[in-house]
This record gives structure tokens, C-alpha cells and sequence, in this order.
């Protein structure tokens, strides 16, 4: 739904293709019918901006794992089978690899009856793995932590194993823009450390300008990313003390200048953000798996999660300034990437027979 999963299907199409290999990158959501997969993301998308309880509430119903008959994605991800089938005939890949649980209901299903020939791994992009994920129909799954591969194995008996997250290589190496945003920070607020507070890209938060206060008053420099929300950017440039900021491409220079990053989604922006070497707190978390997945990147240890205003204030002290507790936060988020995800995949592509 968000931009999270389209960056990770270019950076994986991105490391095939520099292999020599093709890539298709194919959003799922086209392919269903009567442009319903385009009202589904708008649904998502107002819901998560301004009525964040009734996401929840879906949440709970449809995707948190639990006992008892739980609904399935499964009829909702054929209305796409046919569309779907028809760009694998056409293209013939050796291994198709679902970046969203929807795609992974219908590979799943596919590979289940029979329909899709070609092994599906799924790369399964959130720290917190929830229901609409697993589809024992699909070969494989590649995991962001050892965690999510157990809960994935003991769940379905399928195949599964860590190789951390996948980010461009941008952010493993100092960036070049990063002088040009710490002199941007400097001129702004002077002695003032800077502290993203990341949005996503629909700007989405609960009460951002409330936070970048809080920031303010407790001595930082509050840099808000407000993606492609212009009215979150018109509103929050017109708070004292705060630099918002709309949709960014040097997200890597970005990083490379500020001394944290305020999470709410454990996305993608996040483990950008350990790749990057750029301690993450999480506060005032989305609901569903945005919570989910914030509480499991703390019991990892690898962020920080900041249940109120105090503790917010106290972990960005801790964090932000140079010190062991700032350098065994950024060893442990790096830690997590330990492999190759498109060199599993390709791996996994040779075996294939169409």
C-alpha cells in the first residue's frame, strides 16, 4: 500500500538486474478488478491519516494473529489471479517474489493449485509478522529476523530463513549530501541537534506538531518529513523552532546529518535509518503492525520505543549524544543485515524449471 514496498521491489529488481539478470516489478494492486485495488489504498490511506481506530479495529479482525476462524485474503487476492497469471505467460520468470501480503495470499493460493509453476519467495518486509503473510502454498520466505523465520516455520512448515532487511547501498557509506544538510541545520538552529520525525511517505502521524514542540522545547532542532502531505507540510511550517520538510530524494545525506530519527511505522524509513547508523525511537506509533512492528524492533534491541513524553525526551538524550549507548544502538541495527536477499532469490530462480 505505502511506499515502503514499492522501494523495496526496486532496490531487489535493481541488485537482479546489475547481476545481469531481468526484473518485472509489478504492483498488485492494478490488477484487481473495477479499479478496486485503487479504492483499497485510498480506504487505507484516509484511514490511517484520520481515523487511526478504525485501521485498528482492522487490524484486530483481519491481519493480528490469533485463535479461532479468522478472515482470509485469499478471496480478495484472486479477483487478481487471472491479470497476474497472464504477466507471468507473457514474461516467463523463473521465481516470482511477493514484497506485500496481498501478493503473498495469491502466490500462495497459485502455487497451492496448481496455477503459477515457478517458485514464489516471499521477501516479508515487517519486523512483526502478522496473519495475512503466511500462505503455505508459497516455497519460501526470507525474513527480516530470526523471529519472524521461526514464527514463519512453526506457523506453516515452510521453508524460511534471516537475511535482514534490503536498503540501497547509499546508506551504508557516508553520504556526499550530508555536509550540505548540517550546514542547512546549523543556519537554521544553531547548537541545536537535529531530529527527523519521519511521517512516511502520506504523512501520516499522530499529532506531529505536538511532538516537534515537545523536541523543540527539550532542545533539539525538530526536521519533520512530511512526504507528499502538503497540508501537513503547510501546517507544521508555520510552527516556530521547526523545519518541515516535504518529499525528500537525498534521504541518505539527510540521515547522515541528523542525530535520530523518530519512528512510527518500523518501515522502511526505519531500516534505512539502521542501515544508515542513525539511532531510531519509536513514538506515537501507527496502529496495527506500525505498533506491532515497533515494540519488536525494541525487544531486538536495535530502537528505542518511548511510551510517553518523559521517556521520548530521556531516550533522545541518551541516543543522540556520542557514547556507548549510541554506538551498541547503531552495532545492533547493522547487525541485522546479514545477507543477500537477491542472491537467495537468484539462487533460487537457477533451480526453477518453467
Amino acid at each position: 500500500m505505502g511506499a515502503g514496498h514499492d522501494t523495496v521491489a526496486a532496490e531487489l529488481a535493481r541488485r537482479v538486474r546489475a547481476r545481469g539478470h531481468r526484473a518485472d516489478v509489478v504492483d498488485l494492486l492494478p490488477l484487481l478488478p473495477c479499479g478496486l485495488g485503487t479504492g483499497l489504498r485510498a480506504f487505507y490511506q484516509a484511514s490511517v491519516r484520520h481515523v487511526p481506530v478504525l485501521y485498528a479495529g482492522l487490524y484486530r479482525a483481519f491481519l493480528r494473529p490469533g485463535a479461532g476462524s479468522r478472515p482470509s485474503g485469499v478471496p480478495l487476492a484472486r479477483l487478481a489471479a487471472d491479470r497476474l497469471t497472464a504477466i507471468v505467460e507473457r514474461t516467463r520468470p523463473d521465481v516470482v517474489v511477493p514484497v506485500f501480503h496481498l501478493a503473498a495470499q495469491l502466490t500462495g493460493d497459485l502455487r497451492q493449485r496448481g496455477r503459477l509453476r515457478v517458485p514464489s519467495a516471499v521477501f516479508l518486509v515487517d519486523f512483526a509478522v502478522h496473519r495475512q503473510w503466511l500462505h503455505p502454498g508459497n516455497d519460501r520466505y526470507l525474513c527480516l529476523t530470526d523471529e519472524a523465520a521461526r514464527v514463519v516455520s512453526e506457523d506453516l512448515g515452510t521453508p524460511a530463513e534471516t537475511t535482514g532487511p534490503l536498503v540501497a547501498p547509499e546508506f551504508f557509506r557516508p553520504a556526499p549530501g550530508a555536509p550540505h544538510w548540517r550546514d542547512a541545520f546549523a543556519r537554521r538552529a544553531p547548537g541545536r541537534p537535529p531530529v527527523l520525525l519521519s511521517a512516511g511517505a502520506w504523512g501520516a502521524a499522530s499529532r506531529p506538531a505536538e511532538t516537534a514542540r515537545l523536541l523543540r522545547e527539550a532542545g533539539f532542532l525538530p526536521v519533520v518529513l512530511c512526504g507528499r502531505n502538503r497540508r501537513l507540510l503547510d501546517r507544521l511550517s508555520s510552527v516556530p523552532g521547526v523545519l518541515a520538510l516535504g518529499w525528500v530524494a537525498d534521504m541518505p545525506g539527510l540521515m547522515g546529518a541528523a542525530r535520530a530519527l523518530l519512528d512510527n511505522a518500523a518501515g522502511q524509513t526505519a531500516v534505512q535509518a539502521l542501515a544508515a547508523g542513525l539511532p531510531v525511537v519509536a513514538y506515537r506509533p501507527l496502529p496495527g503492525h506500525g505498533a506491532e512492528g515497533a515494540r519488536r524492533m525494541a525487544e531486538l534491541g536495535v530502537a528505542e520505543y518511548a511510551a510517553d513524553a518523559a521517556a521520548l525526551r530521556a531516550a533522545l538524550h541518551t541516543v543522540a549524544a556520542d557514547g556507548p549507548p549510541r554506538e551498541r544502538l547503531v552495532a545492533r541495527g547493522r547487525a541485522l543485515f546479514r545477507g543477500d536477499v537477491s542472491a537467495r532469490v537468484l539462487e533460487l530462480a537457477a533451480g526453477a524449471r518453467y
